[in-house]
């Protein structure tokens, strides 16, 4: 009985040790739900997201090890790729989602399957590379029972994490705050963690991250320039043809 009370109690201290940032990230989330993104799929991109953390941690209690840190401090190139898409293309996201959509009331299994669920289980699991340096060391000092202990103890913690963002968000000063504000706080956000975790695993050098950064902004700008280009050809060529009919 001791040696359970220990293991579920180490669990609780992982997990809110590993995941308090994660928190920030869920309110912001939640504050962004619109007729494109639901909760459900909130949940279901931390729980994909997570999942993957602990497989990537299993080398820990199986003894060996798949990837380097280095390598997992890469995926935080993956938020500051969101962040700065984000800033330079503000307009047309603003412009995608009306501020007047609700959200979706129904939920579906293929809405758990989308390109949403992965983007948060991306940023879940590009954030989490201080999970995996905790969890590798407790899992390798886990007999099978406390293993399974502590993989309960995160599941159920998980939920209650996403749990208490959800209703923060409905918190009238935080609500408010997080509304007016988090369009322009996100991608800035995202790129403060990305940026603490390529720099923490010594992925690459501060004059490196720069550098990429910069070379990332003048790919998605001229991107967004191409496409407004092409969109505007469109439009040209579809009044063209209404005024030849």
């Amino acid at each position: 009985m001791n040696e359970l009370f220990t293991a579920f109690s180490t669990g609780i201290i992982a997990f809110i040790a590993t995941n308090i940032d994660d928190i920030v990230i869920l309110l912001l989330f939640f504050s962004q739900v619109n007729a494109n993104l639901n909760p459900w799929q909130i949940v279901a991109g931390q729980y994909l997201g997570f999942t993957t953390l602990i497989i990537l941690s299993l080398p820990g209690f199986f003894g060996g090890m798949i990837l380097p840190p280095k390598v997992i401090g890469l995926l935080g190139l993956i938020p500051i790729v969101m962040g700065i898409n984000s800033l330079v293309n503000k307009e047309s996201i603003t412009e995608d989602v009306s501020p007047e959509s609700t959200p979706s009331t129904t939920t579906t299994i293929t809405d758990l399957f989308t390109p949403q669920v992965y983007s948060i289980a991306a940023i879940t699991l590009a954030n989490g590379g201080d999970n995996i340096s905790v969890y590798v060391p407790l899992f390798a000092n886990s007999n099978l029972t406390v293993f399974f202990i502590i993989i309960c103890s995160f599941i159920i913690l998980l939920g209650i994490w996403c749990y208490a963002a959800y209703r923060l968000t409905y918190q009238k000063n935080i609500a408010d705050i997080l509304t007016r504000y988090s369009n322009y706080l996100v991608p800035f956000v995202l790129i403060g963690i990305g940026t603490f975790i390529v720099l923490k695993s010594s992925a690459l050098s501060l004059v490196k991250l720069v550098a990429s950064c910069l070379c990332l902004m003048i790919l998605l700008k001229n991107n967004s320039v191409a496409e407004s280009k092409s969109e505007l050809g469109d439009r040209y060529n579809q009044t063209i043809g209404e005024h030849d009919e």
